[in-house]
């Protein structure tokens, strides 16, 4: 059973129990990650892990909250294996997935910048790059909050300029979003490979970031503080092209 994302065409999933991992391993498909409870007790998930070690697949040990948290549909499994995405890919290879990438520029809080990478992450994005300078103990503190979905797709630290640079030679359009933008996002095309930027909580995205992006993208805002949370505005974005895919798959020829 895949996720949502792949039905849509993308192919970032996630197959669940140990028959359907085996049987993704038996067939050679490419696996992310795979992911046990403690103490498993479904039958094969031992062999699972014993093969998937052997194909050189990463696997991680969780409790079985984890499990229960990260199982999509229906009850916990005991294995979950990622498919479609290496979070442990560099930039060059998570953009050439095509799909959508994450620019953060400047950010202050770690708490934040965890907060956007989970969104990013349960949207199904390639990855997410940020640019900041900080120190191994703020970027730990970013990965906690996210909830360690920097397990599940590829977190980058870079620099904007040379994230935009790569992103356009792989094909990928530019969407700057912020509060002097001219085009609210159901008013854009956001389907294709799409790179995303957004600035820190108070200066926003640098002048000459923004000036190197195709779109600016404004969000509608109704109260007296000018700015929603960051974590806001990427789920904004992402939901709606979520929305967008959905549209297209609806609009596309049967297979």
């Amino acid at each position: 059973m895949i996720g949502d994302d792949e039905k849509m065409g993308r192919m970032i999933g996630q197959l669940r129990g140990a028959v359907e991992v085996a049987k993704a391993l038996a067939e050679g498909r490419k696996l992310g990650l795979v992911l046990v409870r403690e103490a498993a007790e479904e039958p094969g998930a031992v062999e699972v892990v014993r093969v998937a070690r052997e194909r050189g697949v990463p696997v991680r040990v969780a409790s079985a909250a984890v499990l229960r948290r990260m199982t999509s549909v229906g009850p916990a499994a005991d294995v979950l294996a990622l498919v479609g995405r290496d979070p442990g890919a560099d930039l060059a290879a998570t953009l050439a997935c095509g799909g959508a990438f994450w620019l953060l520029v400047g950010t202050a809080y770690p708490s934040n910048a965890g907060m956007v990478i989970r969104t990013a992450e349960g949207s199904g994005a390639d990855g997410i790059a940020i640019d900041a300078d900080w120190d191994h103990v703020a970027r730990r503190t970013a990965q906690r909050t996210s909830m360690r979905a920097d397990w599940y797709m590829p977190v980058l630290w870079e620099r904007a300029d040379t994230v935009i640079a790569a992103a356009r030679a792989a094909g990928h359009r530019v969407f700057a979003i912020e509060n002097t933008g001219q085009v609210l996002p159901w008013e854009a095309d956001l389907v294709g490979p799409s790179l995303f930027v957004v600035g820190g909580e108070a200066e926003g995205i640098p002048a000459a970031v923004q000036a190197q992006c195709d779109q600016v993208l404004r969000l509608p805002m109704a109260g007296f503080i000018p700015a929603y949370n960051l974590q806001a505005a990427v789920s904004v974005v992402s939901v709606e092209r979520l929305r967008q895919l959905h549209d297209a798959e609806r609009r596309a020829p049967p297979r």
